[in-house]
């Protein structure tokens, strides 16, 4: 019998992102919901189509989703707030849509839910929410539906769902703080998840997979008792007559290993890639029950590199040491890589042989289980395999002596921002002038149809960089004057030239490539394409210098000059995997330092370094937090800014994760004001502010950036209460949660609008 194939999810956003594309036409009134439900079903059967033709034997059902399966499955829960079950819609789309981006309209106005990183990924999930009228209980039929489409079109399926374990860690109460769960709460969510088993097993599913990837987080002895509650109440509704896949990822599950083994669950997943190691030793040393397979996520759904086959086959191997029953699966959903590498020809044979997307991934699976069939001798003689470990000899790239001796002569002093911050925000607010309160935006501002497709005509030669640097320019003028008419203080040139906060840098950095549809889920409809890390990376020329300039020539106010920095271009990157997160790091920073160096001589006196994704690669384990990650990407930010002069203030921006665990090694950036996301959180990073005593000077977001409605000024000029009663009102800036790139012009400015109004008068009674 062949070695069984498995992947735990596939993209859903379609090829050419026909998702995305007919749900925001239907939010603009261009589609219809029977639409929206036709593209769903087209996309589920294609998908399931290439599954089997790839020879993949465990296809996933309810992997798909409009929006988000965290938030399928608070639906699917029945955790509904209130505030979202009295719009009384018809449809449950439109409540589902409610919770994911706010409701304004003649049916109420509710903001949307919490939204907050999935683990170490750049995909967002939204965070369930109970209230006091939640009542737990099965709602809905969606995983049913989507396994009996799936079998009608002759596809047998294994229903994938969020495990009850994760949810419930995961999930908040109505002030956003950590569940408290008591016995009725796992007695109700149990029951839902047993229920579920049993319909799975009426209509004859064999499989069922239930992720768990909170199993891979540090636990407390409360913890494991929550996961021994929850399944010794749900593994009895199988009765044999359905098999359940206990998956894991992002990490290994070595501490709970043992208990895991003692349920005898039908199938456990293991992730080898990220926790290689410790789940090795963990089957060594506990085995495998009588009734478990294991399933070897040996194949990356977070990277686009091909697979080492002779690496993977060595990890199945060791597995079968231990155990016959091995099945080889994706570590994790290929949901975190694009579609394919189908269209990707411009970057040639010689470089698109390195990589694999979700389609191609596929391949890499059913191929590293008919390879781990095979003798000793048939594997020698393969073909499959010869030509794979081709690829990793080492010649892909040559070294760039010239950025590896930068990195070697780099000392303490470059890592160092002389004076001490205190002084420099006593000598900036001297030079700059700004007033209590100081009110900015992020940066971005909406970039409409008609910036796209100018920058579209340029890209394909049907006019020129005059024309264009022209539209540009007329566009910074008119935000600019926008900006002043409303009362901003500092402003932002509005970003109109960029097509994406980390590509736009890597086009004009040495050691990018670049792909043309490699798209891949952020949020919700929000898609990104990020680019490769091929080899050592410089400053190729100034990159933002020109329009910074050009900007700061057409006001008196600041402006802000607007970078990314080095932290985040690697982790919204395609990194390279033959060097390491940490030098390519470094590398990254010095590029940038040079543009802020260039930056300050062009007369901008406030630079900000973007940071939105620093938190997004912390490891999982707090052990592992400093020496593998904060301990080299905490002075990568300083080695960027710390050759400005005292009176150029340096800021930074984050978003969409949490921040209170990490606020003292935030402070520790030494940047003299930072920016990020707050008001989905209900503001509860103020606390770790106030707590941890932090030098920095700080804007918490006022208004969410991710919501279509425009909060009123009452509403912000509460919001600013709020911050004012945890932070020193010298230390506070009053801006939005994030950038508003995909907001529409009749948000941005009402908002905005409403923004400065409520800090003025805040500011006016102070």
């Amino acid at each position: 019998m062949s070695v069984p194939t498995s992947i735990s999810g596939f993209p859903r956003i379609g090829r050419n992102r026909e998702l995305k594309r007919i749900i925001e036409a239907y939010w603009k009134g261009a589609a219809s919901l029977d639409d929206v439900r036709r593209v769903g079903r087209e996309l589920r059967a294609e998908h399931w189509r290439l599954e089997r033709a790839a020879g993949i034997d465990l296809i996933p059902s309810n992997d798909f989703s409009l929006y988000d399966q965290m938030l399928d499955t608070a639906i699917l829960l029945n955790v509904i707030p209130a505030r979202y079950r009295r719009l009384s819609f018809a449809e449950p789309e439109e409540t589902l849509f409610a919770m994911a981006r706010g409701y304004q309209g003649e049916r109420g106005d509710v903001t949307a839910l919490p939204m907050k990183k999935w683990f170490t990924t750049n995909y967002h999930y939204l965070v369930p929410e109970f209230d006091e009228a939640t009542e737990v209980r099965l709602n809905g039929t969606k995983p049913f539906d989507e396994y009996l489409e799936a079998k009608a079109l002759g596809y047998e399926t294994k229903p994938v769902l969020i495990g009850p374990y994760t949810f419930l860690r995961l999930s908040r109460d109505a002030q956003a703080r950590e569940l408290t769960i008591d016995e009725g709460l796992v007695d109700a969510v149990a029951g839902v998840y047993a229920e579920i088993l049993r319909r799975f097993a009426d209509l004859g599913a064999a499989w069922v997979q239930l992720d768990e990837p909170c199993l891979v987080l540090d636990k407390d002895d409360a913890d494991v008792r929550l996961f021994k509650s929850l399944y010794s109440r749900i593994l009895p509704a199988r009765q044999d007559r359905v098999k359940v896949l206990l998956n894991t990822y992002f990490g290994d599950i070595a501490d709970i290993y043992e208990t895991v083994r003692l349920f005898e669950f039908d199938g456990v997943g293991l992730d080898l890639v990220e926790g290689r190691d410790a789940n090795l030793a963990a089957v060594e040393k506990h085995g495998v029950g009588e009734r478990t397979t294991l399933f070897a996520g040996v194949v990356s759904g977070r990277n686009i590199w091909r697979n080492d086959y002779a690496a993977s086959i060595a990890l199945v191997e060791a597995l079968r040491h231990v155990t016959d029953h091995v099945a080889v699966a994706s570590a994790c959903s290929l949901l975190h890589v694009p579609f394919s590498t189908q269209g990707e020809e411009a970057l040639g044979d010689d470089v698109l042989k390195h990589f694999a997307f979700a389609v191609e991934k596929l391949d890499e699976v059913r191929e590293i289980a008919d390879l781990v069939d095979l003798d000793d001798d048939a594997k020698r003689s393969s073909d499959v395999l010869r030509a794979n470990q081709l690829l990793f000899d080492g010649s892909r790239v040559a070294r760039d002596e010239t950025v590896r001796a930068r990195l070697e002569a780099l000392g303490d002093d470059d890592f160092t921002r002389r004076p001490a911050r205190a002084e420099r925000q006593r000598l900036q607010h001297e030079a700059l002038g700004l007033p209590p309160l100081p009110t900015t935006t992020i940066g971005s501002f909406p970039q409409t149809g008609q910036i796209r497709a100018e920058r579209a005509k340029l890209r394909h030669g049907e006019i020129d960089r005059d024309a264009y640097d022209a539209f540009i320019r007329e566009r910074i003028d008119d935000v600019i004057r926008k900006q002043e008419r409303i009362g901003l203080d500092v402003l932002v040139h509005g970003e109109f030239e960029r097509n994406d906060m980390v590509e736009y840098f890597g086009q004009h950095l040495n050691g990018f490539l670049f792909t043309k549809n490699a798209w891949v889920q952020s949020y919700g409809t929000r898609c990104v394409k990020p680019p490769i890390v091929w080899s050592d990376v410089s400053r190729a020329e100034p990159i933002t210098v020109a329009w910074s300039r050009y900007a700061q020539s057409r006001t008196d106010r600041p402006m802000k000059g607007m970078l990314t920095g080095p932290v985040t271009i690697l982790n919204w990157s395609w990194p390279r995997e033959d060097i390491s997160a940490e030098e390519q790091t470094r590398q990254l920073a010095l590029a940038i330092r040079d543009e802020v160096l260039d930056l300050e001589a062009a007369g901008i006196r406030i630079i900000q370094i973007d940071e939105a994704a620093l938190r997004e690669k912390l490891p999982l384990r707090r052990s592992d937090w400093h020496a593998k990650y904060l301990d080299w990407a905490i002075p990568a930010f300083r080695l960027v800014h710390s050759g400005v002069k005292p009176t150029t203030q340096i800021h930074t921006h984050m978003c969409y994760s949490e921040f209170n665990d990490i606020i003292r090694d935030i402070d520790a950036m030494d940047a003299d004001v930072i920016s990020f996301e707050a008001s989905r959180g209900d503001l509860v990073v103020l606390d770790a502010i106030h707590d941890a005593d932090f030098e920095t000077e700080a804007g918490p977001g006022v208004y969410d950036i991710h919501s279509p409605r425009v909060p009123g000024e009452q509403e912000i000029e509460e919001r600013i209460g709020e911050i004012l009663a945890k932070m020193d009102v010298d230390k506070v800036w009053i801006n939005p949660d994030c950038g508003l790139k995909t907001r529409g012009e009749a948000e941005t400015w009402p908002s905005l609008e409403h923004m400065v109004e409520a800090a003025k008068a805040v500011r006016s009674r102070l």
